[in-house]
């Protein structure tokens, strides 16, 4: 069974308005059952049995938190989420036994446990640079049902991503300007057109791309192989970003 380091990126914030509500501006410190998400993820990658160590990178005010005590290290957090999983990296292999692969895990999944993360990792394929969960509408409303979510529509389906990522250190570093590229345009389209290509944006528009496709495009683009991992549990892609997320979270959380 293999194991991994697993970095958190903890930098994540939420709008006045929620933070009002949940008594914090943090995504990871928002506490649901008395117990903050942060310490929540923390304690399914031990339980998992899968993660040597982990390492979060916050903000301030998450670092200050006695929560952040359970990680093995700590880091503060950089201009955006490439640049924390960076530092995460360099970090981890500046040390003894520099990890091939690490797990990446968002501090923001209510959801998680350790069976959730082992039967994620137990899909992930050996021979792949970067690991991607895809959950199919019907899959996380089954799961969730009454939540809302991001939906993509592909020809093979219609898809949510998790935030859970297993991905070749080497590969990583070696992709990271095109992975900030990526970073800096995901919320223009037209910067999203000159990154992917129009015959790729017409392929989504028309509802003709598929899975496969995309698997395709991010070699191209980064140079390192990907795979999506089909059946990925729903837990991974329900993630807090806005009070509606919250409440629900408060209302069927155990």
């Amino acid at each position: 069974m293999t194991s991994f380091d697993a970095i958190l990126p903890a930098g994540g914030m939420i709008d006045a308005d929620f933070a009002a509500r949940v008594g914090t501006p943090n995504k990871a410190l928002i506490e649901l059952g008395g117990q903050t998400i942060l310490a929540r993820t923390l304690d399914a990658l031990r339980s998992s049995g899968r993660v040597r160590q982990a390492i979060v990178i916050g903000t301030e005010e998450v670092l200050a938190h006695e929560d952040a005590g359970k990680a093995d290290q700590t880091l503060p957090a950089g201009g955006s989420g490439p640049e924390n999983i960076l530092k995460g990296l360099k970090f981890l292999t500046s040390g003894p036994n520099p990890p091939k692969k690490v797990l990446i895990v968002t501090t923001d999944l209510p959801f998680i446990s350790g069976k959730v993360v082992n039967d994620y990792l137990d899909r992930c394929p050996d021979n792949r640079d970067i690991s991607l969960p895809l959950i199919t509408k019907a899959e996380y409303q089954a799961r969730f049902p009454d939540s809302t979510s991001s939906f993509v529509p592909l020809k093979d389906n219609i898809w949510t991503a998790g935030c859970a990522y297993v991905m070749d250190v080497e590969a990583f570093q070696r992709a990271l300007p095109h992975i900030e590229k990526v970073f800096d345009n995901r919320k223009s389209k037209l910067g999203m057109v000159k990154l992917l290509g129009p015959a790729f944006l017409v392929k989504f528009l028309t509802k003709q791309l598929t899975v496969p496709d995309i698997e395709r495009k991010i070699q191209s683009m980064l140079g390192c192989s990907g795979t999506a991992v089909l059946n990925s549990p729903p837990e991974l892609a329900f993630d807090i970003d806005a009070l509606d997320d919250y409440e629900y979270a408060l209302e069927h959380l155990k």
